[in-house]
């Protein structure tokens, strides 16, 4: 049984087979350690049941799309992750480019359906700071409905961060999903949490992603990540992607649809002014 109180350092001997040589920093749940004869790592702690497991395997997931690059899971157990430490850079437009083409890959991958779980990852998962069931569904937008935006409303409510009559607003909208939703798509493996915060700029050059909430969904979902927060290059990201995979018609239209899950999220995590942007863009789907 591995002691309770073990370090990040003899975390990353254990999963990895390789001693430690040296700390290079930490911060919070993170630390960088340089494994001996070996290449620098993140060893990341999370107590939280199912986060690494959903973690590690949403990493491989993405990885084996052979499309957008992600840290190599280097061990991982209950309680610790151990990855490859991505040097970063500055952004830029060429890596931009190679980045969009990159997400269309990527999604054309797939996944066996909506809801559908990473290869051994479990059902109960993690977006953020927040748990997320992958729970697979036959259509995008009943099981977008169900499993993603109702599940936090609820939570928004019973925290009192929405008032039950604008929750009325939002589940307006989850109502008329099958006419908003546009044209069906069939599911594609989607990084889940692609926020600027997760996408890395490599001082090769290359764009990786961390930190997935992997899961099979609709491609529109990552797009409208990348814009809710702002991403560097944004356009150029979106231009590439285009070329490779062009969104159905009206996609701009639907970007909102498509930020209300990540809103909803933030309401339940950090409050009223994110309940009032999901209150707002509820507004807008609905026309009122």
């Amino acid at each position: 049984m591995v002691d309770g109180d073990e370090g990040p350092d003899a975390a990353a001997a254990r999963l990895t087979g390789r001693p430690v040589s040296a700390r290079r920093a930490r911060s919070g749940s993170l630390t960088e350690v340089q494994l001996a004869d070996g290449p620098a790592a993140m060893v990341k702690h999370d107590e939280r049941s199912g986060a690494v497991r959903a973690e590690a395997a949403g990493l491989r997931w993405l990885a084996a799309a052979r499309a957008v690059p992600v840290p190599e899971v280097l061990g991982h157990d209950e309680r610790w992750l151990v990855t490859e430490l991505v040097g970063t850079g500055p952004p830029s437009a060429e890596a931009a480019t190679r980045f969009g083409r990159a997400l269309a890959a990527l999604h054309a991958c797939g996944a066996p359906a909506f809801g559908a779980a990473p290869p051994h990852g479990p059902r109960e998962a993690w977006i953020g700071l927040a748990p997320m069931r992958n729970e697979p569904g036959a259509d995008w937008p009943h099981w977008y409905a169900e499993h993603r935006l109702l599940p936090y409303l609820r939570e928004t409510v019973d925290r009192g961060t929405l008032r039950p009559r604008e929750a009325a607003v939002v589940e307006r909208v989850t109502e008329r999903l099958p006419e908003l939703a546009g044209p069906a798509e069939p599911p594609a493996r989607l990084h889940g949490d692609l926020w600027n915060g997760n996408v890395l700029w490599g001082a090769d050059g290359t764009v990786r992603v961390i930190d997935p909430a992997a899961h099979g969904g609709h491609r529109e979902t990552d797009l409208a990540m990348l814009r809710l927060f702002g991403c560097p290059h944004l356009d150029r990201i979106l231009d590439a992607y285009r070329e490779i995979a062009p969104p159905a018609d009206g996609w701009t239209e639907r970007v909102g649809l498509h930020q209300l899950f990540p809103l909803l999220v933030h309401a339940a995590l950090f409050g009223r002014s994110y309940a009032e942007q999901a209150l707002a863009t509820s507004r807008r789907i609905a026309g009122i």
